[in-house]
């Protein structure tokens, strides 16, 4: 029985990233060593391929989410997953493969808007929310998402003690 490459090639894409290099499916392929046709049947194009990548780090994002929440986003209140959404990413381990979003400038507009896509049931606060709790709440999440992309960009990440020091500040917010 054949194993499915699709891994290998993602995981070849990411080395590809985490070593800031570009990602191509010809260098991809060699990676693998397979084909630029063989990595193809599995993804197309380029596009498809940068676009399983954001996927493949939404899924682990989305499942830690859900392990912080205890319970899938549609089921929580605006504060209850921003909450989650800022202790996890105020958590530490992000690197530069957490930014695969914005690694291809000619792909940088699809791939962000399925990053939106995706984290849309964990950001987007209701329309009907009062104007004073949705500025906590944007702020709150702002400050979550300073706080993985520092760290993912190695852009003077917050220590521990000053992760954790900040998770109690945007708690404050989340609560005032």
């Amino acid at each position: 029985m054949r194993t499915d490459p699709r891994p290998a090639i993602l995981a070849a894409a990411f080395t590809q990233l985490d070593e800031g290099r570009a990602v191509s499916l010809d260098s991809v392929a060699r990676i693998v060593g397979l084909t630029k046709p063989g990595v193809m049947y599995h993804f197309p194009t380029k596009e498809a391929l940068m676009l399983a990548l954001v996927d493949s780090v939404l899924d682990r994002w989305e499942e830690a989410l859900i392990a912080r929440l205890g319970i899938p986003p549609a089921e929580a209140g605006a504060a209850a997953r921003i909450g989650a959404y800022l202790d996890w990413s105020l958590s530490g381990g992000f690197d530069e493969t957490d930014l695969v979003a914005m690694s291809d400038p000619k792909l940088r507009r699809s791939l962000t808007r399925r990053w939106a896509e995706r984290l849309a049931p964990w950001l987007v606060v209701p329309d009907d929310v009062d104007p004073a709790e949705r500025t906590r709440l944007l702020a709150a999440r702002l400050l979550a998402d300073g706080g993985w992309l520092a760290e993912a960009a190695s852009f003077y990440p917050p220590t521990p003690d000053e992760r954790a020091q900040l998770r109690v500040f945007a708690h404050t917010l989340l609560k005032d």
